[in-house]
């Protein structure tokens, strides 16, 4: 993708530009020191990486009671990623429904160091406070 983008003249590094890989799936988050030398950040794509680390159809009827991005095995896959990303003076995003949904997933990835959040804009006031007030007592 990168070399079809610099036949494009778009090149990574010149005039500013930066690519960000989505991190969807377990080898991203494994491989993610490999991927912060050919990338300037990630975006993690919670909904599908759940899916994918707990080997749930989030679209199943019988499954989809199982699929919670709040599960420790997709905690750690997120702070490992996060973690490797900053060693590297990457940045690191996050998008999916559980910030929006779940205030305690979004006072995780504050403490975990993510650098954005994406949420739905119907809780974009209540997470923007929430966040606020977990940087304020962390900070203090």
């Amino acid at each position: 993708m990168l070399e079809v983008m610099a036949e494009q003249g778009l090149k990574r590094g010149e005039r500013g530009l930066e690519v960000t890989v989505m991190c969807e799936i377990p080898s991203n988050v494994i491989l993610a020191r490999d991927f912060a030398s050919r990338f300037d950040g990630f975006s993690i794509g919670s909904n599908d990486l759940t899916q994918l680390v707990l080997g749930v159809d989030r679209d199943s009827d019988r499954l989809a009671h199982l699929f919670d991005e709040r599960n420790d095995a997709v905690r750690q896959m997120i702070t490992s990623v996060i973690d490797e990303a900053h060693q590297r003076e990457r940045k690191v995003g996050l998008c999916g429904q559980a910030p929006s949904d779940h205030p305690d997933f979004a006072a995780f990835l504050v403490r975990a160091g993510i650098d954005s959040i994406s949420v739905n804009p119907d809780s974009f006031l209540s997470v923007k406070q929430a966040v606020a007030e977990i940087e304020r007592t962390a900070s203090g």
